[in-house]
């Protein structure tokens, strides 16, 4: 997927009409992406823009606090510069600030039509546990069913904690384990089953299933919607 660059809004020359034109020929991708229901990587990138937007907006210190991950040290510095540069020149600046107000609100409509998709998505995921429950919930692993496809997907996951900012934060790391057909035979249990007797690294793991009637891309839009629900899961009923 074609995507902008961090700096995109005060790149090379700083006019209104052209960067209008450069936003909404990426916007018209990331609607393309929406419109067959793939979410990610579209959806993140454009929260990621539409957030760089603000912070640089509202004040260019925050950007390494907001951006710790995608923005470079370099990078930082060159938004700093800039920032201090175009503040002595009025004419410049406002025609930049018009630039990143429509830039923002134009983004943040094209975020509601993806969170709205990841909302309906969301609320039609049933998640279950397999059999008895461990004490730890924090590793095991989930079986992922999609209304349109007679197969299971089995991911092992893992739970971390993490903080940012004096709060913590949950995160989840996967890993494919492997595909089973869906059938009388390979039911929930017996892929339990299977895996506690092939895989002696969890003996008795936590099992969840996460099941949606829908049919839709898995890895662009319910396998990453599927995980962050898993970890609501089991955060609001360990």
């Amino acid at each position: 997927m074609k995507t902008l660059s961090q700096t995109w809004f005060a790149d090379g020359y700083i006019d209104f009409e052209l960067k209008k034109y450069t936003l909404l020929a990426y916007l018209q991708e990331i609607g393309k992406h929406f419109c067959e229901k793939k979410l990610y990587p579209p959806l993140a990138d454009l929260i990621f823009h539409y957030n760089n937007l603000v912070a640089f907006k509202e004040n260019k210190k925050y950007l390494q606090e907001q951006f710790p991950k995608k923005l470079t040290g370099i990078q930082i510095e060159k938004l700093q510069l800039l920032y201090e540069s175009l503040v002595e020149d009025d004419e410049l600046m406002l025609e930049l600030e018009d630039i990143i107000n429509y830039a923002s609100g134009t983004m943040k409509k094209a975020i509601t039509a993806g969170s709205e998709i990841y909302e309906f998505v969301e609320n039609k995921l049933n998640i279950e546990p397999v059999g008895i429950m461990p004490l730890d919930h924090n590793e095991g692993y989930f079986l992922l069913c999609e209304g349109s496809c007679r197969n299971t997907w089995v991911y092992q996951y893992r739970l971390s904690i993490f903080e940012k900012h004096d709060e913590k934060y949950r995160s989840i790391k996967t890993e494919f384990i492997d595909v089973w057909q869906r059938n009388l035979v390979n039911s929930y249990h017996s892929i339990k089953a299977q895996l506690i007797k092939n895989r002696s690294d969890l003996p008795n793991p936590a099992v969840y299933a996460v099941e949606t009637d829908l049919s839709i891309p898995m890895e662009e839009t319910l396998l990453p919607i599927a995980k962050r629900s898993l970890v609501r899961y089991i955060t609001v009923n360990s």
